[in-house]
């Protein structure tokens, strides 16, 4: 026989749990705050605009069809030279950078759009200064690695990257951090609330007698202590929320 849960067992189950659901949320929350206030370092990125136009004496076949479907073919093959450890070594000897070009490398990224002449170079580092300098010496670096290697001089740098735009970090973000770290503690606190409820086989009210024995409630039987009040020899016995003194008289708990 399968056991189905009611609207109403859950609704009661949250209730029951609430507290504990709360807590591990609201834990959850802080840690996931201290660790993107105090333990997580801000990264600050910096991007320049690479144009990649022919060189042509005829400044009336510079937008020809054909002139510009060759310069957006170039792009791809360009983004992928950008990060060629020939370009990357200048930069590292350049900036004196303690670091290798795999690491340079994984601090770059290249972002092309379709059909566009033009390519966003961006770094990403802990300084705002260091990005914006990392970021400029590539792109001038593949500039003339580019003339040197393919014999033209069909690159442009379109716009430079400056400090002014760099100095908000793009990580961590403490909002979707936040955000992330409720709706993760609210779905464990959520889930080990009802691992709990569905471990817990003891039976405390008169409906869990009934649905365990499959039987209607007959009547309770409350418990029954007895002790002597102190000062005078008379025995009381509590019953439910009543005490009974020696004698049948009945008091209100």
């Amino acid at each position: 026989m399968e056991e189905t849960i009611s609207l109403q067992e859950i609704f009661h189950t949250l209730r029951k749990r609430f507290s504990l659901i709360v807590t591990i949320t609201l834990l959850a929350v802080a840690v996931s705050a201290c660790a993107t206030y105090f333990l997580m370092t801000p990264k600050y990125d910096a991007s320049a605009q690479i144009l990649v136009n022919q060189a042509n004496e005829n400044n009336a076949s510079l937008y020809a069809t054909n002139a510009v479907q060759t310069n957006v073919q170039l792009v791809n093959t360009y983004s992928v030279i950008i990060n060629n450890p020939t370009v990357l070594n200048q930069v590292i000897d350049q900036l004196n950078l303690k670091m290798t070009t795999n690491q340079l490398k994984g601090m770059l990224t290249v972002d092309t759009a379709q059909n566009s002449q033009v390519f966003t170079l961006t770094a990403e580092s802990k300084s705002p200064s260091l990005s914006v300098k990392i970021v400029n010496s590539v792109a001038n670096a593949f500039k003339l690695q580019v003339q040197k290697v393919m014999n033209v001089d069909n690159v442009s740098i379109l716009s430079q990257a400056t400090v002014a735009s760099s100095k908000s970090p793009v990580s961590p973000k403490p909002a979707i951090n936040l955000a992330i770290a409720f709706m993760v503690g609210l779905m464990v606190s959520v889930g080990l609330a009802f691992l709990l409820e569905y471990l817990d086989n003891t039976i405390k009210t008169e409906e869990d007698i009934e649905k365990v024995l499959g039987l209607p409630l007959l009547g309770t039987i409350s418990e029954i202590k007895r002790h002597h009040e102190k000062g005078s020899g008379v025995a009381v016995h509590e019953v439910g929320h009543q005490r009974v003194r020696g004698g049948g008289h009945v008091e209100a708990k």
